[in-house]
């Protein structure tokens, strides 16, 4: 069970909490690099509970610092990105991509005290058509994690994200979560209907696996596991790396690279960003062979529908079907079992029952059970590391050592070997297609 003290230290993430200061020792995902143009407005970031404002100046450096500019408060958002630097608009004070005031002109020359002033500005790089800020206080920023969508040429990464109004910890529970597939996404399907070669096959002919789960270098590591047939397994692998990344088994483990960042806003509000290699192939990508009855995952394959963008703190990637319309639930689609939700849509569905908890999980009602190992795990490797960090300044798993993240992979596979469970994962990993030859992943 999880207390009151310890989800209060596990869900806030602003200045001076236990989960929020190890978040910044990390590089945290911000915005799409398209997202910002040369000398184009500035655009409002909330991260970590900050509100903070980005800029691409002219010669196309990305600057991100403190929306208050440091004469008298007014927001940057409101100032001029020209030539090189944000102008705020009170007086006339300009900053460059690291924050320093390169202009004062609303002061006397001889009483110029430019040098003297700087805006709180965080190192920003960019990789894989992401911004990237590092918010901690090293004087070297550490590298950027070896996740191995980040160790082939940009152009090969997609990347997209969606913004959720709940807590990030309950969010990215639910990519820890694999039992929920065959209820929430797959409720509405009769194994009988299901082609044996077909994905789902054995996650809906056997709704509740059995579980193996373990700390591993960069976070957890789950192993759902159900019988395929004589001698054979069907086998989910999933992970959880630090600080608030994912990877789920959506798809094949031989070919599924990819990786989810659950990039808290603040404590009540998260950024999905969801990184995949597109020469790999998802499951939910490829042909597949019809269902009967012409049902589907998660009722259809419609993918979520966007409401504008707009310049408020929470403006951004903003999914039409949210709580104030019931996330568009279709009650006679539920009832006739057309979906089982009644929602269409898997991240939709997801998005919905994470939300539906409110913007923080009370954990006094929750009542866990043997299909949740993974996540009552998860939290405690996360506070014992945030906990560790505060107390002795030990660094958590991944910050100096990125490589460790090479080690995580996820993905769905029937095998007849009888070795132990992690023996099975790494030869199934040792013979993955892989990225061609690692790139730099440092800054």
């Amino acid at each position: 069970m999880t207390t009151a003290s310890e989800g209060a230290e596990l869900t806030r993430v602003g200045p001076g909490t236990v989960m929020g200061e190890l978040m910044r020792q990390y590089w945290i995902p911000a915005a799409q690099s398209s997202e910002l143009v040369r000398d184009g407005a500035p655009l409002r970031l909330l991260l970590l509970g900050e509100k903070l404002i980005a800029f691409r100046d002219s010669a196309g450096r990305v600057g991100v610092m403190d929306h208050r500019c440091p004469h008298r408060c007014a927001s940057l958002f409101l100032g001029r990105n020209e030539q090189g630097g944000l102008r705020c608009v009170y007086h006339g004070w300009k900053f460059d991509a690291d924050g320093n005031c390169v202009d004062m002109p609303s002061v006397p020359v001889h009483q110029d005290f430019r040098d003297k002033v700087k805006a709180k500005a965080y190192r920003v790089t960019e990789r894989a058509g992401l911004i990237w800020v590092y918010m901690g206080a090293r004087e070297t920023a550490p590298p950027l994690p070896a996740f191995e969508t980040l160790l082939v040429p940009d152009d090969e990464v997609g990347v997209s994200c969606i913004a959720r109004d709940c807590n990030f910890l309950q969010a990215l529970e639910g990519d820890i979560d694999t039992s929920h597939f065959g209820f929430l996404h797959a409720g509405h399907i009769d194994p009988a209907d299901v082609p044996d070669d077909h994905p789902i096959a054995n996650t809906v002919a056997i709704r509740a696996p059995e579980y193996h789960v373990a700390d591993t270098p960069w976070g957890t590591q789950y192993a759902a596991y159900r019988p395929a047939g004589p001698g054979r397994t069907y086998w989910r692998f999933a992970n959880f790396l630090f600080p608030f990344w994912t990877q789920q088994p959506q798809g094949e483990f031989g070919e599924h690279v990819h990786a989810r960042a659950w990039v808290p806003l603040d404590d009540h509000h998260t950024m999905y960003y969801y990184l995949f290699w597109r020469r790999g192939s998802a499951s939910m990508a490829r042909p597949r062979p019809s269902l009967k009855g012409g049902k589907a995952m998660g009722g259809g394959t419609a993918a979520p529908t966007f409401v504008p963008n707009t310049t408020d703190w929470l403006g951004r990637w903003r999914l039409a079907a949210n709580e104030s319309n019931d996330w568009s639930i279709d009650r006679e689609a539920q009832r006739t079992n057309a979906i089982y939700t009644g929602i269409n849509n898997i991240h939709t569905q997801d998005q919905a029952v994470t939300e539906s908890m409110g913007p923080v999980t009370d954990h006094a009602h929750e009542t866990l059970g043997p299909s949740d190992l993974m996540i009552a795990r998860t939290r405690r490797r996360l506070l014992s590391a945030a906990r560790t960090l505060r107390k002795t300044g030990a660094l958590p798993p991944g910050i100096d050592d990125p490589e460790v993240f090479r080690g995580a992979r996820s993905g769905f596979f029937v095998s007849d070997d009888k070795s132990p469970w992690q023996e099975i994962y790494a030869k199934t990993l040792a013979a993955a297609v892989r990225p061609a030859a690692p790139r730099q992943a440092a800054e």
